[in-house]
């Protein structure tokens, strides 16, 4: 059986400074660091003692201290790979979100929407996007380990999930998997069967205070 933890990074300086997040190089605020010691808690408690663990991690600041975390309890080395990023926002990047609100080009209801033009320069298309995190999924899927742990952003999010229950990416222009900062998600897929699970999307329960 294998199990997947997709976490999505917790609460980072972008959030609190109003700006947009994509690839710019974002930190955790002290809220963010406490929260992935509670992530990485969560995470040892439900992986048995003594199971190799594989920890996967987007390259950005913000995944990474997250990442980090989890490999101290682990006592793992977090494997950085730059195709778990967020969406590439291009000039949008660490600009007011207001500048991009005003600017940005919702896709259609019907009609083109993977490789739409957002009309904003530089940024990736959703079908850009897509396929990185597709690709990337491909690679880490074929390593045989039963606990594998990905830190990765919100958004990204729902592409992790649309490969594991291996959607076409030709038809997740419509997909959207909300989980909310500092989640974690959990996959499954029985060795009987191998039919794939999403047994909980986007749990905040460990970033509750203790009573």
């Amino acid at each position: 059986m294998r199990t997947l933890y997709v976490v999505t990074h917790p609460e980072a300086t972008h959030h609190v400074e109003g700006v947009v997040g994509g690839w710019h190089d974002s930190r955790l605020t002290p809220t963010g660091i406490r929260a992935a010691a509670s992530i990485a808690q969560a995470l040892r408690a439900q992986i048995p003692d003594g199971a190799e663990v594989d920890l996967f991690s987007s390259d950005l600041q913000r995944t990474r201290q997250t990442a980090e975390q989890v490999a101290e309890l682990f006592r793992v080395r977090p494997i950085l790979d730059r195709r778990l990023r967020e969406k590439s926002y291009g000039e949008a990047e660490g600009r007011p979100q207001k500048w991009l609100d005003r600017r940005f080009v919702p896709p259609p209801a019907v009609g083109e929407r993977m490789d739409h033009d957002e009309g904003v320069e530089g940024a990736e298309t959703k079908a850009e996007w897509a396929q990185r995190i597709y690709t990337a999924m491909d690679e880490i899927l074929r390593r045989p380990r039963e606990h594998q742990i990905i830190v990765t952003h919100g958004g990204s999010l729902t592409f992790v999930v649309a490969s594991w229950i291996r959607m076409p990416i030709e038809s997740a222009g419509y997909a959207s998997f909300r989980a909310p900062s500092g989640s974690i998600t959990t996959l499954r897929e029985d060795d009987f069967f191998h039919n794939r699970q999403v047994v909980s999307l986007g749990d905040t329960h460990h970033l509750d205070p203790a009573p």
